[in-house]
């Protein structure tokens, strides 16, 4: 590993609070990681779109924010890294969905809460980014709740080889009228008693399917040991949140809002928990301490070629 690289990579571990020894994850896990989708792109020869799932707190911004050095300076790859969560519609919109659908879309998360032609447009545009065609990528502030200033948003101005788009929801299995019908938990019971809500966001779901996970050349999953976990795991991400909210603590969440708050995403993730691991390119698993045990290549050629 270059000794510029190494540098980077510590940067990034300290900055993000991770403990000393995880350079040990980034040589044993990550590594090999950036090494495969360097090849993918090598045999694509055009802008890889590379997709990642895994539930709240599961660790895909730490993933691709360590992918995206590896592949920029390990391989020499142009990589951007984007997130669905920055997609979100404005909370503006947002609450004229939940005036028109259902109240609890004025909570952003499960499909139908993201800007889909928006996120479609940010890609394609990336995957034609020059200097004469610059892209500006959309950001969402979590601390307050809506998106930010677009004079705030990022610009790229080069070409790029490899998109890292992770998301909670990615590629998120559509569910049928008969998984939709029962409740998953207390808030679906008490809260979407008519199901209006679930079958919406599973409506949705088809669509970005169709317009944006489609576009996808690959999935990576981070498979989580047990939903359980997302609470534990979700709730050390708030606290992080709201070391970093300053001025703006009162929009992050308490524990009881947050045990609440991951409620509305528990239908999916538990679907995702099913389906995806036999259907990812690449699974990551993590263990009780949140630590990667294991990486699988569904297509073992693919990584040798």
């Amino acid at each position: 590993m270059k000794a510029a690289l190494l540098t980077l990579l510590q940067d990034e571990i300290r900055r993000r609070a991770l403990p000393d020894d995880f350079l040990n994850t980034v040589e044993q896990w990550y590594l090999p990681t950036a090494r495969y989708i360097y090849q993918q792109q090598l045999k694509k020869q055009q802008c890889l779109l590379v997709s990642f799932n895994g539930a709240q707190g599961s660790g895909k911004s730490t993933i691709t924010a360590f992918l995206r050095l590896l592949l920029q300076h390990q391989f020499g790859l142009n990589t951007v890294e984007i997130s669905i969560d920055d997609f979100y519609l404005t909370r503006a919109e947002r609450q004229q969905l939940a005036e028109q659908v259902h109240p609890l879309f004025i909570t952003r998360g499960v499909p139908g809460t993201h800007d889909v032609e928006l996120a479609r447009r940010t890609i394609d545009c990336l995957q034609h980014c020059d200097d004469s065609n610059p892209c500006q990528l959309p950001s969402f502030d979590k601390a307050v709740d809506d998106r930010r200033d677009p004079a705030s948003w990022p610009l790229v101005q080069e070409p790029v080889q490899v998109i890292l788009f992770e998301g909670w929801c990615n590629h998120a299995p559509v569910q049928t009228e008969q998984e939709l019908e029962p409740p998953v938990n207390d808030f679906e019971r008490d809260e979407d008693r008519s199901a209006a809500w679930r079958r919406y966001a599973n409506d949705q779901l088809k669509v970005y399917h169709q317009q944006l996970f489609d576009m996808a050349d690959m999935l990576v999953y981070l498979q989580v040991p047990s939903f359980e976990k997302v609470y534990e795991w979700r709730g050390l991400q708030e606290q992080k949140l709201a070391q970093a909210a300053n001025e703006n603590k009162h929009a992050v969440m308490d524990q009881q809002q947050l045990a609440r708050f991951i409620q509305h995403y528990e239908r999916i993730t538990r679907a995702c928990l099913q389906q995806l691991p036999q259907s990812a390119d690449l699974l990551l698993q993590l263990d009780e301490h949140h630590a990667i045990q294991a990486l699988q290549v569904r297509q073992p050629e693919m990584a040798n070629g």
